[in-house]
């Protein structure tokens, strides 16, 4: 990435992170008016929302000044305030997700640091000495279902065409349809309600990332910048294969990376037994039996994780989710070879993207 390149992204942060400081003030204003706990709230969401890597924005941001032909220094400026505040909806709606989905799985951490609702849970004692855990997850779910109302609040009073704004709500309505059912089957494959096989395990990881992080964005570029169709249905293939493929690193990532790189309990997976790629090729190897006992078990202990990655790797099923993650580039690199409506600039935002991801690998 060039110097000028990493400036630009900088600066557009800098936007992106206005806009969404300039929307909770005035929403932590409003709060102010149903009592301090409320106020308090929003001032927790306003700390916790900043510090994360604004991926979702950016990629909207430069894919829609990659198809409109021209820089956001050029576009009119209610054009360019439109895009910035489109940009920062997307922002909540990760965050709104990132709490229901730390709810869900018990976390109390983010970044090494109690998230929102380790934040309110320590803030309340339910008794001298104890932390009011029911008050931390009450506030998460809260927050995230304000948060996910504001986005589409925000979408709905886009500053753009009438057919436009409705395009854009039937994408984020279909977003967060897919997002909640990719989230139910996450549960039910973790509970064991449903056959953790690799097909249904595949399809989940597309309905609770691919479509918010990738196809999302992409899209909705697509409306925005009055693309053709063709343009749209790519550029949704593209974000398919490039949200399986960080979905799949994210999971290497969490049994097999550094916790303290990517900030996220190491042992969660294991413990929570999140069904992934990785176990599904586990449960198919002679290997199994000795990994079943300690997968989902709240006691598991360093030693227990250490223990299973080495079968992991002995097995191959971590070389079969590296297989899978270069068979989704290359899909990617395949589709843009032969790409007739993907402008040559939105391209390299596409490959652009798979160098991050390949960087994220090493």
């Amino acid at each position: 990435m060039t110097v000028s390149t990493v400036r630009a992204r900088e600066e557009l942060r800098v936007q992106i992170e206005r806009e969404l400081a300039r929307h909770l003030a005035q929403r932590t204003e409003v709060a102010c008016d149903y009592g301090e706990q409320f106020a308090t709230l929003w001032r927790c969401a306003a700390r916790h929302v900043f510090g994360g890597k604004l991926v979702r924005p950016i990629l909207f941001v430069e894919m829609t000044q990659a198809l409109t032909g021209q820089p956001d220094s050029a576009a009119p400026s209610h054009e360019r305030g439109t895009v910035i505040t489109l940009a920062a909806a997307l922002e909540l709606l990760h965050y709104s997700f990132l709490l229901h989905d730390d709810v869900i799985d018990g976390d109390l951490l983010r970044r090494h640091v109690p998230n929102l609702i380790g934040e309110m849970r320590g803030a309340h004692p339910a008794s001298p000495g104890e932390p009011s855990l029911h008050w931390g997850r009450t506030s998460g779910i809260l927050m995230g279902d304000l948060l996910l109302a504001g986005a589409h609040q925000t979408f709905a009073r886009a500053d753009v065409a009438y057919c436009t704004r409705l395009r854009l709500l039937d994408l984020l309505d279909h977003t967060v349809t897919e997002s909640v059912a990719g989230e139910q089957a996450d549960v039910a494959l973790s509970d064991a309600v449903i056959a953790p096989d690799l097909q249904t395990i595949v399809t989940m990881m597309a309905h609770k990332t691919a479509t918010y992080s990738f196809e999302l964005p992409l899209r909705a570029e697509a409306i925005l910048a009055g693309s053709p169709l063709g343009t749209e249905r790519e550029l949704r293939e593209a974000g398919r294969h490039l949200g399986l493929a960080f979905q799949l690193q994210d999971d290497l990532m969490a049994v097999f990376g550094d916790a303290a790189e990517h900030g996220k309990d190491a042992l969660s997976d294991l413990r929570e037994a999140k069904q992934t790629v990785i176990i599904a090729y586990a449960r198919m190897t002679d290997v199994w039996p000795q990994i079943a006992p300690s997968f989902g078990s709240h006691e598991i202990t360093v030693a227990d994780a250490e223990r299973i990655r080495e079968l992991l790797t002995r097995c191959g099923a971590q070389g079969f989710a590296e297989q899978l993650i270069d068979e989704h580039v290359r899909a990617l690199y395949e589709l843009l070879a032969g790409s007739l409506d993907i402008p040559p600039d939105a391209q390299q935002v596409l490959l652009t993207c798979v160098q991050h991801l390949e960087g994220r690998r090493r």
